[in-house]
């Protein structure tokens, strides 16, 4: 089934775009939480309509995009988001988000699809998002990801918490897996080194002629006296 989603979805596709999804999901999530409208003939219109305005808005020369370059260079993009305790946010902030602050707060036009975001930001912090803005023509966007009614301090006290957390987790997990060694693993690694060792003195020993058979072999080497 066809729709065109009206909203980001992880792992379907961004706001405007026309994607095939199964029907059941489609009419039993996507339609009833407006995530998506049914990609009728008169709705499709309307987005041919809406891209056609929004390209004529965007950088149509090279000169053009390096302005844009330049000017998205320079810029720093704050996001005021709901978040938990440890900076995980209640929603995300998403290519689309970007783009349309882009264009509300500086009148600048780029192509959702062109913000490469590799997947929507969950925390709050500082990040730096590539844009390909023309061929050939590519920019850092800094974004400022803080908690609603806070501030960066608050939001560096956050992301403090959540790399603590976060190591702290990892320590846990090692220790778990260290734990969870089978007992004696140690000895028994020894004992294994210690029995090759002997084998290995053993086929030495066994290379080596017996006294007797040296004995015998200088007498056998020995001149015999006229």
């Amino acid at each position: 089934m066809q729709v065109i989603l009206l909203e980001d979805v992880d792992k379907v596709g961004l706001r405007g775009e026309v994607v095939d999804v199964a029907r059941g999901y489609a009419r039993n999530y996507l339609l009833p939480r407006r995530l998506a409208e049914t990609a009728s003939p008169g709705a499709l219109e309307d987005l041919r309509r809406r891209d056609e305005i929004r390209a004529r808005q965007e950088a149509r020369t090279h000169e053009e995009a390096s302005d844009i370059a330049a000017r998205l260079e320079q810029t720093v993009l704050r996001f005021d988001v709901k978040t938990g305790p440890t900076g995980s946010l209640f929603g995300s902030v998403t290519a689309t988000d970007i783009a349309d602050r882009l264009w509300s707060d500086h009148k600048i036009r780029v192509d959702r699809r062109k913000v490469e975001l590799v997947e929507s930001i969950k925390r709050v912090g500082r990040y730096e998002v590539p844009v390909e803005v023309f061929t050939d023509v590519e920019a850092t966007l800094r974004l400022e990801v803080v908690p609603e009614g806070g501030d960066l301090a608050q939001m560096e006290a956050l992301e403090a918490a959540a790399r603590a957390e976060e190591e702290a987790a990892a320590a846990a997990a090692a220790e778990a897996a260290a734990a969870a060694e089978p007992e004696g693993a140690v000895e028994e690694e020894a004992w294994i080194e210690e029995a090759e060792a002997l084998e290995a003195e053993e086929a030495e020993a066994a290379a080596e002629p017996a006294p007797e058979e040296e004995s015998a072999s200088e007498e056998q080497s020995a001149p015999a006296e006229p």
